[in-house]
């Protein structure tokens, strides 16, 4: 089973920087698992990383597709496998990092087989969206399949008529499907490691960043992708941050108020992450701060599993 290392953790916790040392130190190569620094152009407010940030190292799965098109879990998985192969047949050390809990899950168990898929229904369901507003397809899923809709956000339109999708196509609720087989077996020999911090310092660090991205120009940088004709209702769209600054440029709230929504959803979604990553079986947790610590611990953590396991080296 080929050895990967997954850096986990909330935003702003540093997992990037701490994958790009590791793979200075075991010749690897860096795996994004962020769902949207897949999207080109969106880069202040999903914090890529700058070309001399990366110090020669490459990185995959950013930049990797168009900010109107979706980008699942599913394909990050199938992509993600095919990029472990070969940077492991270069004799190389893949390196996972990012906040995407889900993705994580997908790459190490996969995901669990959702079928049949409609695609006449998907556009019946999508147009009634349009008209009757995705709050309403909310409230048909919670009649249809109530723990399905009570996972999902009033907002999340993809996996919300997904799930109707598979509701009225089978006939049997997505919730029942999951949980007979949420995931599949172990896929990966996994090394996991996880950034942990208070929470008053994840705090800090992410208004200080938010502030750190609007003067860095994230408002002219949503400005742009707009008049570049990127649909505001696309999933690029959906990122936060961006969502805010629509608001903003559409006249709906002073830059103020969206940089202020930006801190409280940015924080609030580092809390789900924590919460996430903390269900994840096998993570060694470290603490993020200080970095120069938490870059020493985790190079260590990898050079004992390298020690221990067969790898390609």
């Amino acid at each position: 089973m080929t050895l990967i290392v997954c850096i986990v953790g909330p935003t702003c916790s540093g997992k990037s920087a701490v994958a790009v040392e590791a793979a200075l130190a075991f010749d690897g190569e860096v795996i994004s698992a962020d769902s949207m620094q897949v999207y080109r152009g969106l880069d202040i407010g999903t914090a890529k990383l700058a070309a001399r940030e990366m110090r020669g190292i490459a990185h995959h799965l950013i930049d990797c597709c168009d900010p109107g098109e979706t980008f699942s879990a599913g394909e990050f998985q199938a992509r993600a496998d095919l990029l472990i192969d070969e940077i492991a047949s270069r004799g190389r050390l893949p390196i996972v990092a990012g906040g995407t809990g889900l993705y994580f899950r997908a790459l190490l168990l996969g995901l669990a087989p959702v079928g049949p898929s409609d695609a006449a229904l998907r556009e019946r369901l999508r147009r009634r969206a349009e008209r009757r507003g995705i709050a309403a397809m909310h409230r048909l899923l919670t009649r249809l399949d109530p723990q399905a809709a009570g996972r999902l956000p009033p907002g999340d339109t993809q996996r919300i008529l997904r799930a109707l999708e598979y509701r009225v196509a089978s006939g049997r609720p997505l919730s029942e499907a999951v949980a007979a087989r949420p995931f599949g077996d172990e896929r990966y020999a996994a090394l996991k490691i996880g950034l942990r911090m208070p929470r008053h310092e994840l705090k800090r660090r992410i208004e200080r960043r938010v502030e750190e991205m609007v003067a860095a120009g994230l408002v002219e940088e949503v400005r742009g992708l707009l008049e570049s004709g990127i649909s505001p209702g696309s999933q690029a769209f959906k990122a936060i941050g961006y969502r805010e600054i629509v608001g903003h440029l559409n006249g709906e709230k002073s830059l103020q108020q969206a940089t202020e929504e930006i801190k409280t959803a940015t924080f609030q979604y580092a809390k789900r992450q924590v919460t996430w990553f903390r269900r994840e079986p096998g993570v060694q947790w470290i603490e993020a701060s200080p970095a120069e610590a938490a870059i020493t611990k985790t190079i260590e953590h990898i050079r004992t599993e390298l020690t221990r396991r067969p790898t390609p080296h």
